[in-house]
């Protein structure tokens, strides 16, 4: 096999969360470019349809699907309607999540319940679902959407680094489980990234300098740096590859 065919998703099915923006809608992209056909699910109906149009500039097919990820049904029940529609979702790219930042003491518990329902709760509905017809294939990739504030603390995100560093541990725990049956189970942890949210909340230099001066490599990363990143754990190029927590955040939990 070349390594052009090592990397390809040619053939492949990608369910991916959060494919309404940001770095959803940027895997969604890159993976229908490597040849996937994609299902993309996230709240915004007219945001997933540029998410689709993007897609389907390539050649590939999309299914759109609207699901509120804090509900306790609607991210098993899409999950379920991409199956019947398609019989079997060969890669999960968990990027849907929020990121309310606040000091400890002023955290409010409804938006901690939240954030824990959208980040944690809801990655592993989606898995939990598809992964049965993944095992059955003998072939299969998770990708969850972490964070590097999952591995590394820092002020004000006691509420969000809870969340990916449960994310982490589950991505580990899923990995032990399924490893046998030949599904990958991997996270990425990025720093902030240039999304429009990205942008809005660390665009301003007295905001993000201090932040990016902190970093080795003195920038925020792209998505499609992360998209990238994606590309490499849903391909059979990272086969041996599981449970990882595969950071791209430019040397920041290094020194």
């Amino acid at each position: 096999m070349s390594w052009q065919d090592r990397f390809s998703l040619t053939g492949r099915k990608a369910l991916i969360t959060g494919a309404s923006k940001g770095i959803g809608a940027e895997i969604a992209r890159v993976f229908a470019e490597a040849g996937a056909d994609i299902v993309a699910l996230g709240r915004d109906a007219a945001d997933l349809a540029a998410t689709a149009a993007a897609v389907r500039a390539q050649g590939r097919r999309c299914l759109t699907l609207v699901a509120e990820m804090a509900s306790p049904t609607e991210p098993v029940e899409a999950c379920e309607t991409a199956l019947e529609d398609w019989g079997t979702i060969d890669i999960l790219v968990n990027s849907a999540g929020i990121a309310n930042v606040a000091p400890a003491v002023d955290f409010l518990t409804e938006d901690w319940d939240r954030m824990m329902a959208v980040n944690l709760r809801a990655p592993f509905l989606t898995a939990r679902t598809l992964a049965p017809a993944m095992i059955a294939q003998r072939w299969g990739k998770v990708i969850n959407i972490s964070s590097q504030t999952g591995v590394i603390a820092l002020d004000d995100h006691a509420a969000y680094a809870a969340s990916k560093g449960g994310l982490n541990a589950l991505t580990k725990s899923l990995c032990a489980e399924w490893a046998r049956h030949n599904v990958q189970v991997n996270a990425i942890c990025p720093t902030v990234v240039m999304t429009p949210m990205g942008i809005e909340v660390w665009g301003k230099p007295e905001k993000g300098d201090p932040f990016r001066n902190a970093t080795p490599a003195r920038r925020f990363a792209e998505p499609v740096e992360v998209a990238d990143a994606a590309l490499y754990l849903a391909s059979d190029a990272s086969g041996m590859v599981n449970g990882a927590l595969l950071m791209v955040e430019g040397g920041f939990t290094s020194v």
